[in-house]
């Protein structure tokens, strides 16, 4: 069995190399960060369509616009912050969880960089429909990758954990709050908001089971339960 390095977080072990071995290994990381980019390609999409981001964007785009930073750097600022509020409900992070801190947002702001202006419902429809399919494929590749939780579902994933409620119910709390303090700051709530909201769901769970890494299970090796991925894409 190989080892990997260990640290402490608020007590909980942790363990960021956790998952690295087994024979899909090298799918399993080409998975993740291919996903992860096109995560930040997909939330580019959608600010350039400007009929709406999805929840944690309209708050990172209203901090933007307060702060002065490039949405980019406070998708990583805020993505480390909520990786903070691990600490008090003993989540783990894997290395997963570490690289959608940063490698989103860079990918967000790259891809703002190469994409133009677009003006007209014929241009920002196309960009929306386009960013909301590729925001699917991309959570269906990084979670099928199975090297740990983004931090903003952690977070949600934790809480229900600590406070017994359904998934569901923390899911639309969280993101109706992040919602709200984003459209007061600024942030860009429109149809994409809703028709994200509406679509994810359904497209993360369609690309999940398209994407899924096979496990190697032996008649000594018990199934793992269902990660904290899955569950929030459960119904």
């Amino acid at each position: 069995m190989s080892q990997s390095t260990t640290t402490t977080l608020g007590g909980s072990p942790l363990s960021i190399a956790s998952g690295l071995h087994g024979r899909h290994l090298a799918r399993r990381l080409v998975q993740l960060y291919v996903g992860l980019t096109l995560y930040g390609v997909s939330s580019a999409l959608l600010v350039r369509s400007g009929l709406g981001l999805e929840p944690w964007g309209v708050l990172h785009q209203g901090l933007a616009e307060k702060s002065g930073l490039t949405i980019g750097v406070v998708t990583i600022a805020i993505g480390a912050l909520v990786l903070l509020l691990w600490i008090p409900i003993r989540q783990r992070p894997g290395l997963g969880t570490v690289s959608n801190v940063f490698v989103i947002g860079l990918a967000m702001d790259g891809a703002l960089a190469l994409l133009p202006e677009v003006h007209g419902l014929t241009g920002r429809i196309p960009l929306l429909l386009l960013g909301i399919l590729l925001n699917g494929v991309a959570t269906g590749l990084y979670i099928a990758a199975r090297f740990g939780p983004g931090p903003r579902d952690g977070l949600m994933t934790g809480l229900h954990r600590l406070t017994g409620r359904s998934i569901r119910l923390v899911r639309t709390a969280i993101e109706i709050a992040v919602v709200a303090t984003g459209f007061l700051l600024g942030g860009s709530v429109g149809v994409g908001t809703v028709l994200y909201a509406l679509a994810i769901g359904p497209l993360a769970q369609f690309f999940l089971r398209r994407f899924a890494v096979p496990e190697a299970v032996t008649s000594h090796t018990p199934v793992a339960p269902a990660t904290p991925e899955h569950a929030i894409l459960r119904p």
